[in-house]
C-alpha cells in the first residue's frame, strides 16, 4: 500500500486551501499510557499490598513482556490459546478485556482480583498523559476551521481521558472499533470520522503511529501522516509539522 505523507517543503507540494478535515490515532499519537511499573505499583497500592523491590521489578518485566497493558508494549509471545482472539481484540469490550486480562494471566499476581483491576486501571484518566505539543496543535486545528476526528483501535470509552485533560473541546468525532465492531485498517472505520465530520477522504489527513492500521486510511484515499510512538519526554514536538501540512496539497 502506498502512503500520501504529507512532508512539507517537500518536491511536488503546492499551496492549496487546507485540509478540511484531520484525524488522529489515540494512543502513541496524542496521549501515552504510563509506564508498565507505574501501572503495576498504582494497583498494588490501591489494593494496599505490598512487593518486595526485585520481586516487583520482575513481576512489572513480565507484564511488559506479556504485552498485558494495553497501549504498551505488544507480546514477546503472543499464548496459541490467545491467538485469535488477540487479531480481533478491538472489536468489542468484552473481547478487548478478555484478551488483555488473559495476557496478565501469564503472570503470577498476589490476588487473582488485580488482573481485571490492572485492566481496570489503564482506563483512567491518570494513566495516561497528553503529548507536550498535542493542546497546542488541536487547539490551532479548532482556530483555523479545521475538523477533527479521533479514530482509535479501542474497548472502552476513551471520552472521559480527553475531557479530563482538557483536550474534549478541540475534538468534533471520536470514532472507536469497539463502537463499530470495525477496527483499523478497514476503510469503514475512517469512512464514518469522515461522514462524521462532512468531510471529502481527498481532504483528509490521518495522523497516527501504526504505518499497518493507521495507513488504511489511504485506501479511502485520504493523505496519512505518521509519528513514532516513543515516551512522552522523548517525542515533545512531532505533531507541530501537522500545522502545516494541513495547508499543503499532492501536486
Amino acid at each position: 500500500m502506498a502512503f500520501r505523507d504529507q512532508v512539507a517543503g517537500a518536491p511536488g507540494m503546492r499551496d492549496d486551501p487546507p485540509m478540511a478535515a484531520v484525524l488522529f490515532d489515540f494512543s502513541g499519537t496524542l496521549f501515552r499510557v504510563e509506564s508498565t511499573e507505574s501501572w503495576l505499583r498504582a494497583v498494588l497500592d490501591e489494593a494496599d499490598i505490598a512487593l518486595e523491590e526485585r520481586e516487583f521489578a520482575a513481576t512489572a518485566r513480565a507484564l511488559e513482556e506479556a504485552g498485558a497493558l494495553p497501549g504498551g508494549a505488544h507480546p514477546v509471545r503472543l499464548p496459541g490459546e490467545l491467538a485469535g482472539l488477540w487479531e480481533v481484540r478491538d472489536r468489542s469490550a468484552e473481547q478487548h478485556r478478555a484478551a488483555y486480562t488473559g495476557l496478565s494471566r501469564q503472570v503470577p499476581l498476589p490476588d487473582p482480583a488485580l488482573h481485571d483491576a490492572l485492566y481496570d486501571r489503564h482506563m483512567t484518566p491518570a494513566a495516561w498523559t497528553p503529548y507536550p505539543d498535542a493542546a497546542e496543535v488541536l487547539r490551532a486545528l479548532r482556530e483555523r476551521g479545521i475538523g477533527v476526528g479521533v479514530v482509535s483501535n479501542i474497548g472502552w470509552d476513551l471520552r472521559p481521558v480527553f475531557r479530563a485533560h482538557g483536550l474534549d473541546p478541540y475534538v468534533d468525532t471520536y470514532v472507536l472499533s469497539y463502537e463499530h465492531g470495525v477496527q483499523k485498517p478497514d476503510p469503514r472505520l475512517f469512512a464514518l470520522a469522515c461522514t462524521a465530520l462532512g468531510a471529502d477522504p481527498e481532504d483528509v489527513l490521518m495522523v497516527g503511529d501504526s504505518r499497518h492500521a493507521d495507513g488504511g486510511a489511504a485506501a479511502l484515499g485520504c493523505a496519512v501522516h505518521f509519528v513514532d510512538h516513543l515516551p512522552v519526554a522523548d517525542r515533545p514536538d512531532a505533531l507541530l509539522p501537522v500545522l502545516d501540512l494541513v495547508g499543503r496539497r499532492t501536486a
